[in-house]
This record gives C-alpha cells, structure tokens and sequence, in this order.
C-alpha cells in the first residue's frame, strides 16, 4: 500500500494523465468506433470515472450526488452485478452525453473523491482507491492503443503526436540465457499493489531451456514474411491457419506494402519499418509461426518469470504459451470487483511484461495480461526459447 499523501498525488497524477493522452485529439475522434475490440476514447474517459463513482462514492461517500443517472448504463463495461449497460459493439454510437459534458463528469467525480479522502482514510477507501487508479492505467494502455486504432484506419493516416517513442531500437547482440532446471516460485510476494490473478505465489518444476535477451525484430519477422511465412501451413496451428486463410492477413497490423518496400503505420503517421526495431501488433497465432519456423518455441509464463531478471522487457507485450488460468488456491473477490479477472479465465493466452503504451508504476515481474489468440490491437511482439 502507498502511503495516503503519496496515494492521493498519484491518483490526481493519474486522471491528469488520461486527459493528456486526449489531448492532441480531435473532437471528431472522441467517438469513432471502427471494431468492436476498440472503444471510442470519450467512453475510456466516462468508463473510468464511472467507475470510481460506482465502486467508491455511491458506497462510502456521505450524502454523495450522482452526476447523471443515465451514466451507469451508458459507462459500464462489463459488470453483471451492476446492472444493464450499453451492448460494448453499440459504443460509436453514443454522440452523447457530448464530449464536454464527459469532461464535466470527470471533474465532478475528482473533486467529489478529493472530499471523500480528506475526510475518510480508512483501509477499505485506501484499498478501492488503489484499484480504481490501477483501473484507470489500464485503461490509459487500451487509450493509447485504441487511438492508434482508430487513426491507423483512417484513410488519411494521421499523426497522433510526434513526441511518442513508439519503436525502440533493438540493436543489442542476440545472445541465449541458459536457465537451469529447477524448482521455481512463481506469483506475487510483497506488499505492493497486485491485482488477483497473481496471487497464489507457488512452486512449478521448470526444464532447463534457453532464452532470448531480446525480441524479435523487424528485420527477423520481414525474413519470415520473404520466406512464405503466411503461404505455408507447416509452422501454423489449424486454427491459426483457417485464421490466415479467412482474413487474407500478409502481414503484422499497420504494415503496408508501398512499391516493393514495407512501411507501417505509427502514431507519428505513416513510416518506413525499422529493421532493428522489435516487431508489434502480431496474434498469438503468428508468434507461434515465427517461432517454428525459427527453430524455437514460445516460453511458457513460468519461465519468462523465472528468467527476467536476464534480459530487459517492457517495450512490448509478449506472448506465452500459457493459457490463462487461475494459480493454486485463487481466490475470486466478492461482489462485482469479483468480475475483474476470473471470469475471463478461459480461451485466452497470457502476456507477459508491459509495452510502450503502458503507464508508469503499473507493470511488474508478476503481472499477468490476457488476449484472445487473434488479437494484435496492442503492442503485442514476442521472445523465442530453445
């Protein structure tokens, strides 16, 4: 737990932080919704003040007003104890509430959390407080992620802002780290902030194996592509593969072939790949691919926790090949906090890391993202094992 003057800089630190991600936006792209696995960015700025009014102020606040009683059903996400809500693939639609009056309803719900901390500071407020903020850096990450969506498939490919560092380079030696086998703890184990999904902190026998101190690059992934890598069915699941044939996929997200050269869309609007940075926006299905064909395979999650301490990790969401699963002896969270991570503890494959997109004091060694195996909205690249 973060001591309470540090709790509340860092809640106001983090609401200031999603407007800024708004910022270099225009009002018209506040709404749009091309996919429903994006969500227009004034419904990301209502869902996570909602969420603090839900879960804190209706429930510990004296005599606290709501802003509007409409907002409940219009900024819930996916919360069945709550109540009705707005069907996810219906969020493009809402031109209102407008985009000030969203706007009004975060500054109204800020001041309304300010009072509260002044006056309550009791374990339970600490508590929920810490896991709306957390809340909202997630939803800062799927912001950012989002916005590219949603400009990338503008026609015009426009810039979001050239001050964001998107592509790293990754020119450092590829060099193997040999970890031994072994008896491993893996989960969360201090008193800093977690989410559920990582507790349960247990042992896993781990075989020696091999692992990369980088991803895979650019470079590495346009050899792939030269080679037939979306041609041939030899390095792919049946699955993966009926994926590639449906949706004529030749290529990572954003990646567009212009006169025999390959370029790609980022947030500083259409560039030339880099070859040395680490390739992004890549399904489970086509880590998986690259790595046959290489020879490899993906690490599981337990042995990319046991062996980041060797390698630098954060650019990019890795992939694993882990179903997403409960650890020993989870524990679901009563009520509709509860809804946060179990229930999605099926068909889906572990992330590990962080990416570009993810805020600062959000990610650890620990944490646990979770993606269906088509999806490459996010900063997604990979790491091979031998």
């Amino acid at each position: 737990m973060i001591l309470t003057d540090s709790l509340l800089d860092f809640f106001l630190e983090t609401r200031k932080h999603t407007e800024q991600l708004c910022a270099p936006l225009e009002i018209e792209d506040y709404v749009v919704q091309p996919i429903i696995d994006v969500s227009p960015p004034k419904w990301h700025l209502g869902h996570t003040t909602w969420f603090f009014e839900e879960f804190i102020l209706k429930a510990l606040a004296k005599d606290y007003q709501i802003f509007d009683e409409d907002f409940s059903f219009v900024f819930n996400s996916y919360y069945e104890t709550v109540g009705k809500r707005v069907v996810r693939s219906d969020r493009g639609n809402l031109s209102r509430p407008s985009v000030q009056k969203v706007y009004d309803y975060r500054h109204y719900v800020t001041s309304a959390m300010k009072d509260l901390f002044s006056e309550n500071q009791n374990r339970e407020v600490l508590d929920l407080l810490e896991i709306g903020i957390h809340h909202e850096k997630q939803h800062q990450e799927l912001l950012l992620t989002d916005i590219k969506y949603i400009l990338g498939n503008n026609p015009l490919l426009p810039e979001y802002s050239n001050d964001f560092i998107e592509h790293p380079l990754g020119k450092h030696r590829q060099e193997w780290v040999a970890v031994e086998e072994g008896i491993y703890e893996i989960g969360h184990d201090s008193g800093d902030f977690c989410y559920d999904n990582e507790l349960g902190r247990h042992k896993v026998y781990l075989h020696s194996f091999e692992i990369s101190n980088r991803l895979v690059t650019n470079q590495e992934y346009i050899e792939f592509i030269s080679a037939g890598g979306y041609q041939k069915f030899d390095w792919w699941h049946a699955e993966g593969w009926d994926w590639v044939l449906n949706t004529k996929i030749e290529a990572p997200l954003y990646w567009h072939n212009i006169n025999g050269e390959w370029h790609y869309y980022s947030l500083k609007g259409l560039q030339k790949v880099d070859a040395d940075a680490p390739v992004t926006h890549i399904s489970y299905f086509e880590a998986f691919a690259f790595a046959q064909w290489k020879g490899c395979r993906l690490p599981t999650e337990f042995e990319w926790e046991a062996a980041q301490s060797y390698f630098p990790w954060g650019k990019r969401w890795e992939w694993t090949e882990s179903a997403y699963l409960p650890y020993p002896n989870y524990q679901k969270a009563d009520g509709a906090l509860g809804e946060y991570n179990g229930k999605f503890m099926v068909n889906q494959k572990v992330l590990r890391g962080g990416s570009v997109a993810t805020p600062i004091k959000h990610t650890r060694p620990t944490y646990r993202n979770f993606f269906q195996t088509n999806l490459r909205w996010q900063f997604t690249g990979l790491r091979l094992v031998k």
